[in-house]
Protein backbone atom coordinates (compact mmCIF):
# COMPACT_ATOMS: atom_id res chain seq x y z
CA UNK A 1 0.00 0.00 0.00
CA UNK A 2 1.44 3.64 -0.79
CA UNK A 3 0.42 6.37 1.06
CA UNK A 4 0.16 9.85 0.82
CA UNK A 5 1.52 12.58 3.21
CA UNK A 6 -1.43 15.02 2.27
CA UNK A 7 -4.80 14.42 1.33
CA UNK A 8 -6.63 11.31 0.78
CA UNK A 9 -5.37 8.04 0.31
CA UNK A 10 -8.61 5.82 -1.31
CA UNK A 11 -11.04 7.42 -3.78
CA UNK A 12 -14.08 5.54 -3.63
CA UNK A 13 -16.53 6.54 -7.25
CA UNK A 14 -19.88 5.56 -6.19
CA UNK A 15 -22.18 6.50 -3.53
CA UNK A 16 -24.34 3.46 -3.68
CA UNK A 17 -24.82 0.57 -0.98
CA UNK A 18 -21.92 -1.40 -2.36
CA UNK A 19 -19.49 2.40 -2.65
CA UNK A 20 -20.78 2.95 0.74
CA UNK A 21 -19.79 -0.30 2.54
CA UNK A 22 -16.16 -0.46 1.12
CA UNK A 23 -15.54 3.23 2.18
CA UNK A 24 -16.53 2.22 5.46
CA UNK A 25 -14.13 -0.60 5.70
CA UNK A 26 -11.76 0.92 4.63
CA UNK A 27 -12.14 4.33 7.06
CA UNK A 28 -12.50 1.92 9.93
CA UNK A 29 -9.04 0.57 9.35
CA UNK A 30 -7.83 4.33 9.28
CA UNK A 31 -7.49 4.54 5.45
CA UNK A 32 -8.08 8.38 4.23
CA UNK A 33 -11.74 7.85 2.14
CA UNK A 34 -12.94 10.52 -0.49
CA UNK A 35 -16.42 9.20 -1.88
CA UNK A 36 -17.28 10.62 -5.09
CA UNK A 37 -21.14 10.58 -6.61
CA UNK A 38 -22.03 12.05 -9.97
CA UNK A 39 -25.88 12.08 -8.99
CA UNK A 40 -27.86 12.06 -5.16
CA UNK A 41 -25.65 9.87 -2.97
CA UNK A 42 -27.31 6.49 -2.86
CA UNK A 43 -29.97 7.86 -6.22
CA UNK A 44 -29.07 5.36 -8.87
CA UNK A 45 -29.56 1.23 -8.05
CA UNK A 46 -29.54 1.85 -4.89
CA UNK A 47 -32.63 3.13 -4.67
CA UNK A 48 -34.48 1.33 -6.49
CA UNK A 49 -33.49 -2.13 -4.97
CA UNK A 50 -35.90 -4.31 -2.56
CA UNK A 51 -32.98 -4.73 -0.49
CA UNK A 52 -33.05 -8.53 0.13
CA UNK A 53 -30.64 -10.62 1.87
CA UNK A 54 -30.74 -14.05 0.21
CA UNK A 55 -29.21 -16.97 0.55
CA UNK A 56 -31.95 -19.35 -0.85
CA UNK A 57 -31.35 -18.23 -4.77
CA UNK A 58 -28.12 -19.25 -4.44
CA UNK A 59 -26.54 -22.93 -5.62
CA UNK A 60 -23.47 -23.61 -3.57
CA UNK A 61 -20.08 -22.06 -4.85
CA UNK A 62 -18.56 -18.65 -4.19
CA UNK A 63 -22.03 -16.66 -4.82
CA UNK A 64 -23.85 -18.47 -2.08
CA UNK A 65 -20.26 -18.53 0.19
CA UNK A 66 -20.30 -13.97 -0.48
CA UNK A 67 -24.05 -13.87 0.51
CA UNK A 68 -23.47 -15.89 4.06
CA UNK A 69 -20.46 -13.57 4.93
CA UNK A 70 -22.63 -10.73 4.57
CA UNK A 71 -25.61 -12.02 6.18
CA UNK A 72 -23.51 -12.68 9.09
CA UNK A 73 -21.58 -9.82 8.80
CA UNK A 74 -24.74 -7.23 8.41
CA UNK A 75 -26.07 -7.51 12.40
CA UNK A 76 -22.69 -7.25 13.60
CA UNK A 77 -21.58 -4.20 11.37
CA UNK A 78 -25.41 -2.70 12.21
CA UNK A 79 -24.39 -2.86 15.58
CA UNK A 80 -21.15 -1.56 15.91
CA UNK A 81 -22.66 1.71 13.73
CA UNK A 82 -25.10 1.97 16.51
CA UNK A 83 -22.57 2.63 18.87
CA UNK A 84 -20.89 4.66 17.08
CA UNK A 85 -23.47 7.14 15.30
CA UNK A 86 -26.79 6.32 17.61
CA UNK A 87 -30.08 5.89 15.75
CA UNK A 88 -28.26 6.75 12.03
CA UNK A 89 -27.83 3.69 11.90
CA UNK A 90 -31.42 2.44 11.50
CA UNK A 91 -31.91 1.09 8.15
CA UNK A 92 -34.96 -1.24 8.84
CA UNK A 93 -33.09 -4.49 9.03
CA UNK A 94 -35.30 -7.71 9.23
CA UNK A 95 -33.92 -10.82 10.02
CA UNK A 96 -37.39 -12.61 8.99
CA UNK A 97 -36.41 -15.47 7.21
CA UNK A 98 -37.78 -16.35 3.84
CA UNK A 99 -39.90 -19.24 1.66
CA UNK A 100 -39.06 -20.53 -1.66
CA UNK A 101 -42.19 -22.28 -3.17
CA UNK A 102 -43.00 -24.49 -6.07
CA UNK A 103 -46.68 -24.85 -7.58
CA UNK A 104 -44.73 -27.52 -10.46
CA UNK A 105 -44.01 -31.17 -9.47
CA UNK A 106 -40.93 -30.69 -11.83
CA UNK A 107 -40.40 -27.41 -9.41
CA UNK A 108 -41.16 -29.18 -6.53
CA UNK A 109 -38.37 -31.75 -7.59
CA UNK A 110 -35.26 -28.79 -8.35
CA UNK A 111 -36.30 -26.90 -5.17
CA UNK A 112 -35.81 -30.41 -3.48
CA UNK A 113 -32.76 -31.16 -5.05
CA UNK A 114 -31.08 -27.40 -4.90
CA UNK A 115 -32.36 -27.19 -0.52
CA UNK A 116 -30.52 -30.40 -0.35
CA UNK A 117 -27.15 -29.16 -1.88
CA UNK A 118 -27.69 -25.89 -0.23
CA UNK A 119 -27.59 -27.55 3.70
CA UNK A 120 -24.90 -30.03 2.49
CA UNK A 121 -22.86 -26.57 2.10
CA UNK A 122 -23.92 -24.97 5.54
CA UNK A 123 -27.32 -23.52 4.96
CA UNK A 124 -30.17 -23.90 6.93
CA UNK A 125 -33.10 -25.03 4.34
CA UNK A 126 -36.23 -26.53 5.94
CA UNK A 127 -38.46 -28.57 4.04
CA UNK A 128 -41.80 -27.71 4.32
CA UNK A 129 -45.31 -29.51 3.09
CA UNK A 130 -47.72 -27.46 1.41
CA UNK A 131 -49.51 -27.14 5.52
CA UNK A 132 -46.77 -26.00 7.28
CA UNK A 133 -45.78 -23.39 4.10
CA UNK A 134 -49.57 -22.38 4.73
CA UNK A 135 -48.47 -21.75 8.60
CA UNK A 136 -45.91 -19.55 7.58
CA UNK A 137 -47.74 -17.72 5.12
CA UNK A 138 -51.86 -18.09 5.47
CA UNK A 139 -52.50 -16.29 2.11
CA UNK A 140 -50.37 -18.59 0.19
CA UNK A 141 -51.23 -20.50 -3.06
CA UNK A 142 -53.32 -23.82 -2.01
CA UNK A 143 -51.25 -25.24 -5.48
CA UNK A 144 -48.11 -25.10 -3.51
CA UNK A 145 -46.75 -28.96 -4.01
CA UNK A 146 -43.33 -28.27 -1.79
CA UNK A 147 -41.65 -24.84 -0.14
CA UNK A 148 -38.64 -24.59 1.50
CA UNK A 149 -37.94 -22.16 4.73
CA UNK A 150 -34.21 -20.39 4.87
CA UNK A 151 -34.45 -19.10 8.29
CA UNK A 152 -31.11 -16.62 7.29
CA UNK A 153 -32.55 -14.44 4.46
CA UNK A 154 -33.57 -10.76 5.82
CA UNK A 155 -34.05 -7.57 4.40
CA UNK A 156 -33.01 -3.97 5.00
CA UNK A 157 -33.91 -0.59 3.62
CA UNK A 158 -30.66 -0.18 1.17
CA UNK A 159 -30.81 3.59 0.82
CA UNK A 160 -31.05 3.98 4.83
CA UNK A 161 -28.12 0.86 5.04
CA UNK A 162 -25.78 3.69 2.40
CA UNK A 163 -26.42 7.01 4.66
CA UNK A 164 -25.64 5.05 7.88
CA UNK A 165 -22.45 3.44 6.41
CA UNK A 166 -21.44 7.38 4.67
CA UNK A 167 -22.22 8.68 7.75
CA UNK A 168 -19.78 6.71 9.39
CA UNK A 169 -17.13 7.65 7.20
CA UNK A 170 -17.89 11.02 7.66
CA UNK A 171 -17.74 10.69 11.64
CA UNK A 172 -13.92 9.39 11.25
CA UNK A 173 -13.29 11.97 8.95
CA UNK A 174 -13.77 10.89 5.57
CA UNK A 175 -15.55 13.40 2.55
CA UNK A 176 -18.36 12.40 0.93
CA UNK A 177 -19.16 14.57 -1.89
CA UNK A 178 -22.59 14.38 -4.23
CA UNK A 179 -22.57 16.06 -7.81
CA UNK A 180 -19.00 14.93 -7.96
CA UNK A 181 -18.14 12.90 -11.36
CA UNK A 182 -15.06 11.27 -12.18
CA UNK A 183 -13.56 12.65 -15.31
CA UNK A 184 -10.54 10.31 -16.03
CA UNK A 185 -8.56 7.97 -13.43
CA UNK A 186 -4.82 9.50 -13.57
CA UNK A 187 -1.72 7.04 -13.40
CA UNK A 188 1.96 7.49 -13.17
CA UNK A 189 4.71 6.50 -15.85
CA UNK A 190 4.74 2.97 -13.75
CA UNK A 191 1.31 2.75 -14.62
CA UNK A 192 0.09 2.88 -11.00
CA UNK A 193 -3.02 5.15 -10.50
CA UNK A 194 -2.04 8.68 -8.61
CA UNK A 195 -5.22 10.35 -8.99
CA UNK A 196 -8.91 11.23 -10.49
CA UNK A 197 -9.69 13.70 -12.44
CA UNK A 198 -13.02 15.43 -12.12
CA UNK A 199 -14.57 19.23 -12.99
CA UNK A 200 -13.33 20.52 -9.67
CA UNK A 201 -10.13 19.82 -10.51
CA UNK A 202 -7.38 16.79 -10.00
CA UNK A 203 -7.65 14.78 -6.70
CA UNK A 204 -4.57 13.10 -5.86
CA UNK A 205 -4.69 9.55 -4.29
CA UNK A 206 -3.28 6.35 -3.90
CA UNK A 207 -6.14 4.30 -5.11
CA UNK A 208 -9.17 3.91 -7.01
CA UNK A 209 -12.16 2.02 -5.99
CA UNK A 210 -14.75 1.40 -8.80
CA UNK A 211 -18.16 0.99 -7.04
CA UNK A 212 -20.07 2.77 -9.63
CA UNK A 213 -22.56 0.08 -10.47
CA UNK A 214 -23.53 0.44 -14.04
CA UNK A 215 -21.32 3.31 -14.54
CA UNK A 216 -18.17 0.89 -13.77
CA UNK A 217 -17.74 -0.32 -17.05
CA UNK A 218 -16.96 3.33 -18.02
CA UNK A 219 -14.64 4.13 -15.57
CA UNK A 220 -12.35 1.08 -15.87
CA UNK A 221 -12.05 2.53 -19.76
CA UNK A 222 -11.11 5.78 -18.31
CA UNK A 223 -8.18 3.72 -16.92
CA UNK A 224 -7.83 1.77 -20.09
CA UNK A 225 -8.25 -1.22 -19.08
CA UNK A 226 -11.54 -3.48 -20.14
CA UNK A 227 -14.74 -4.52 -18.04
CA UNK A 228 -17.23 -6.86 -19.00
CA UNK A 229 -19.53 -5.61 -16.58
CA UNK A 230 -22.63 -4.66 -18.93
CA UNK A 231 -25.81 -3.24 -17.63
CA UNK A 232 -28.93 -4.53 -17.17
CA UNK A 233 -32.96 -3.57 -16.38
CA UNK A 234 -33.91 -4.34 -13.21
CA UNK A 235 -37.53 -3.53 -11.91
CA UNK A 236 -39.57 -3.40 -8.62
CA UNK A 237 -43.62 -3.34 -8.10
CA UNK A 238 -44.57 -1.24 -5.37
CA UNK A 239 -48.11 -1.88 -3.92
CA UNK A 240 -50.14 0.38 -2.38
CA UNK A 241 -50.20 -0.29 1.66
CA UNK A 242 -51.72 -3.67 2.92
CA UNK A 243 -53.33 -4.79 6.53
CA UNK A 244 -50.44 -6.20 8.32
CA UNK A 245 -49.65 -10.16 8.04
CA UNK A 246 -50.59 -10.41 4.46
CA UNK A 247 -47.07 -11.08 3.11
CA UNK A 248 -45.37 -12.08 6.40
CA UNK A 249 -41.93 -13.17 4.81
CA UNK A 250 -39.91 -12.81 1.78
CA UNK A 251 -41.19 -15.98 -0.64
CA UNK A 252 -40.06 -16.56 -4.02
CA UNK A 253 -41.36 -19.16 -6.86
CA UNK A 254 -38.81 -21.41 -7.77
CA UNK A 255 -38.85 -22.07 -11.29
CA UNK A 256 -36.36 -20.68 -13.94
CA UNK A 257 -37.60 -16.54 -14.04
CA UNK A 258 -38.95 -16.96 -10.54
CA UNK A 259 -40.62 -13.88 -8.80
CA UNK A 260 -40.23 -12.71 -5.22
CA UNK A 261 -43.14 -11.22 -3.08
CA UNK A 262 -41.94 -9.60 0.44
CA UNK A 263 -43.30 -6.92 2.69
CA UNK A 264 -41.82 -3.71 4.28
CA UNK A 265 -42.52 -1.73 7.52
CA UNK A 266 -44.62 1.09 6.01
CA UNK A 267 -47.23 -1.58 4.19
CA UNK A 268 -46.73 -1.82 1.01
CA UNK A 269 -45.75 -5.42 -0.69
CA UNK A 270 -42.38 -5.36 -2.86
CA UNK A 271 -42.78 -7.26 -6.24
CA UNK A 272 -39.15 -8.16 -8.15
CA UNK A 273 -37.39 -11.28 -9.73
CA UNK A 274 -34.73 -13.48 -8.38
CA UNK A 275 -32.30 -15.05 -10.35
CA UNK A 276 -30.80 -14.02 -13.99
CA UNK A 277 -31.83 -10.19 -14.53
CA UNK A 278 -32.60 -10.35 -18.18
CA UNK A 279 -31.61 -8.79 -21.64
CA UNK A 280 -32.79 -5.93 -22.69
CA UNK A 281 -35.34 -4.92 -25.40
CA UNK A 282 -38.55 -6.82 -23.09
CA UNK A 283 -41.06 -4.74 -23.89
CA UNK A 284 -41.65 -3.11 -20.49
CA UNK A 285 -45.61 -3.92 -20.71
CA UNK A 286 -44.56 -7.63 -20.79
CA UNK A 287 -42.17 -7.13 -17.99
CA UNK A 288 -44.67 -5.62 -15.81
CA UNK A 289 -47.49 -8.12 -16.62
CA UNK A 290 -44.57 -11.40 -15.39
CA UNK A 291 -43.75 -9.89 -12.28
CA UNK A 292 -47.94 -9.19 -11.62
CA UNK A 293 -48.87 -12.69 -13.25
CA UNK A 294 -45.89 -14.02 -10.98
CA UNK A 295 -46.94 -12.54 -7.79
CA UNK A 296 -50.22 -13.04 -7.68
CA UNK A 297 -49.83 -16.93 -8.72
CA UNK A 298 -47.95 -16.97 -5.23
CA UNK A 299 -51.10 -14.83 -3.21
CA UNK A 300 -53.87 -14.86 -5.62
CA UNK A 301 -55.23 -11.72 -2.61
CA UNK A 302 -52.81 -10.05 -5.08
CA UNK A 303 -54.70 -9.71 -7.88
CA UNK A 304 -57.03 -6.98 -6.73
CA UNK A 305 -54.55 -4.92 -5.06
CA UNK A 306 -53.23 -1.16 -7.17
CA UNK A 307 -49.53 -0.82 -7.75
CA UNK A 308 -48.61 2.57 -6.58
CA UNK A 309 -45.10 2.80 -8.18
CA UNK A 310 -43.06 0.99 -10.83
CA UNK A 311 -39.49 1.64 -10.13
CA UNK A 312 -37.10 0.87 -13.38
CA UNK A 313 -33.64 1.08 -12.65
CA UNK A 314 -30.53 -1.13 -13.83
CA UNK A 315 -28.18 -3.39 -12.31
CA UNK A 316 -24.18 -4.51 -13.27
CA UNK A 317 -23.74 -8.07 -14.36
CA UNK A 318 -21.72 -10.56 -15.34
CA UNK A 319 -21.35 -13.46 -17.48
CA UNK A 320 -20.97 -15.93 -14.17
CA UNK A 321 -23.15 -13.76 -12.16
CA UNK A 322 -20.24 -12.91 -9.50
CA UNK A 323 -19.31 -9.43 -8.43
CA UNK A 324 -15.71 -8.49 -9.56
CA UNK A 325 -14.13 -7.70 -6.13
CA UNK A 326 -10.52 -7.01 -5.85
CA UNK A 327 -7.42 -4.81 -7.69
CA UNK A 328 -7.27 -4.78 -11.30
CA UNK A 329 -3.56 -6.37 -11.98
CA UNK A 330 -3.75 -4.37 -15.42
CA UNK A 331 -3.67 -1.51 -13.68
CA UNK A 332 -2.13 -1.17 -9.83
CA UNK A 333 -4.16 0.95 -7.72
CA UNK A 334 -7.40 0.57 -9.34
CA UNK A 335 -9.86 -1.77 -7.17
CA UNK A 336 -13.00 -3.13 -8.61
CA UNK A 337 -16.45 -3.35 -6.23
CA UNK A 338 -18.76 -4.25 -8.95
CA UNK A 339 -21.34 -6.57 -11.09
CA UNK A 340 -23.44 -7.63 -8.27
CA UNK A 341 -26.36 -7.99 -10.35
CA UNK A 342 -29.21 -6.73 -8.62
CA UNK A 343 -28.02 -8.17 -5.26
CA UNK A 344 -25.99 -4.98 -3.62
CA UNK A 345 -27.67 -4.54 -0.47
CA UNK A 346 -27.09 -8.45 0.14
CA UNK A 347 -23.28 -8.51 -0.42
CA UNK A 348 -22.60 -5.09 0.64
CA UNK A 349 -21.41 -5.69 3.99
CA UNK A 350 -19.06 -8.69 2.85
CA UNK A 351 -18.14 -6.93 -0.10
CA UNK A 352 -16.76 -3.95 1.34
CA UNK A 353 -14.82 -5.96 4.30
CA UNK A 354 -13.35 -8.29 2.00
CA UNK A 355 -11.74 -5.34 -0.44
CA UNK A 356 -10.42 -3.30 2.89
CA UNK A 357 -9.09 -6.42 3.52
CA UNK A 358 -7.05 -6.99 0.47
CA UNK A 359 -6.26 -3.30 0.50
CA UNK A 360 -4.81 -3.40 4.26
CA UNK A 361 -2.85 -7.12 3.58
CA UNK A 362 -5.36 -8.93 6.65
CA UNK A 363 -6.12 -12.48 6.17
CA UNK A 364 -9.36 -12.45 4.16
CA UNK A 365 -12.65 -13.51 5.42
CA UNK A 366 -13.07 -15.87 2.04
CA UNK A 367 -11.76 -17.37 -0.47
CA UNK A 368 -10.99 -13.89 -3.11
CA UNK A 369 -9.97 -15.56 -6.18
CA UNK A 370 -13.54 -16.50 -7.36
CA UNK A 371 -14.33 -12.76 -7.42
CA UNK A 372 -10.83 -11.74 -9.40
CA UNK A 373 -11.03 -9.60 -12.07
CA UNK A 374 -8.97 -11.55 -14.48
CA UNK A 375 -10.73 -14.97 -13.17
CA UNK A 376 -11.55 -16.87 -16.46
CA UNK A 377 -15.23 -17.00 -16.14
CA UNK A 378 -15.18 -13.15 -16.68
CA UNK A 379 -14.17 -13.64 -19.74
CA UNK A 380 -14.87 -10.81 -22.86
CA UNK A 381 -18.28 -11.62 -23.36
CA UNK A 382 -21.43 -9.68 -22.66
CA UNK A 383 -22.69 -10.45 -19.15
CA UNK A 384 -26.04 -12.01 -17.73
CA UNK A 385 -26.82 -14.84 -19.37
Amino acid sequence: MRVLREGVDVVVVGGGIIGAACAEALSRRGVRVLVLDRGPLAGATTARGEGRLLVSDKAPGAGLALARAALRRWPVLLAALREEIGPRAACEFAPQGGLVVATREAEATALRDLAAAQRAAGVTAVDLTPEEAAGYEPRLTPAVRAAVRYPEDARLQPVLAATALLAAVRVRGGEVRSGVGVLGVETGADGWVVGVRTAQGQVPCVAVVNACGTGAAALARQARVPLPVPSRPATTLVTAPLPPGTVQHQVSGAGPAPVSVGPSPAGPVLIGRTGPVPRGGVPRAEVLAGLARGATALFPALADVPVLRVHDGLCACTRDRLPVIGEDPRRPGLWHATGHAGAGAGLAAATGELLAQLFTGEPPLLDPRPYRVDRPGLGEEDGCP
